[in-house]
């Protein structure tokens, strides 16, 4: 029995695509969910964020507080595209066979997760703390409420699927960790028995 090679690199190139097993895949599922959930948040704010009170200028629904409109759209963009990257880069990641590159492609793919889980979680305070203090007078006809709660409803949605995504990483390294230590324990007790 001989260990699959870090990050699996021993497989490279291997193993042809197989479009069932990849979109039933649990980190291919909650990614396609955190790039719908991304992509509702910021269509949200920009189609009805936004009212216009007998004036040229703009107001968010948020308080009348641009920088949540802006800070939810950029978020909402920045992990949409990020959503994209990263499926493409799961869909090449058989492929790669550097063992470098594999380790680049798997913490960048940790450190984006985990740094989008905690800027959702910052974004979904923001923006239900911008909310709350929305008083009714300045929304008139309840204008952009129903955007303004779909947000803060997704922005929440974000925080569990981009979370899933960072614990599905600790789950593979525990189970990687686990392979190469009972590999290693069972060559030493067959390395010790034919001594």
């Amino acid at each position: 029995m001989q260990p699959a090679g870090a990050y699996g690199a021993g497989k490279a190139g291997s193993v042809n695509f197989d479009p069932v097993a990849f979109f039933t895949h649990p980190r291919t599922i909650l990614r396609l969910m955190s790039w719908v959930f991304s992509m509702v948040v910021f269509s949200c704010i920009v189609n009805e964020g936004y009212i216009n009170i007998g004036s040229e200028r703009l107001l968010c629904v948020f308080n009348n507080n641009a920088d949540a409109c802006n800070y939810g759209v950029t978020i909402g963009v920045a992990c949409f595209l990020g959503s994209i990257f990263f499926l493409i880069l799961d869909v090449y990641f058989p492929s790669i066979s550097s063992v470098k590159d594999r380790r680049r492609a798997v913490l960048l793919d940790l450190v984006f997760s985990g740094l989008a889980s905690f800027l959702w979680f910052v974004g979904f305070c923001f923006l239900a703390n911008q909310w709350q203090s929305t008083s009714p007078d300045e929304l008139p006809l309840a204008q952009g409420s129903d955007a303004a709660r779909a947000t803060i409803a997704f922005c929440f949605f974000s925080i569990l699927s981009w979370v899933c995504i960072v614990c599905f990483f600790f789950f593979y390294l525990f189970v990687f960790v686990c392979v190469n230590v009972s590999y290693a324990w069972v060559s030493v007790s067959a390395g010790n028995e034919q001594i």
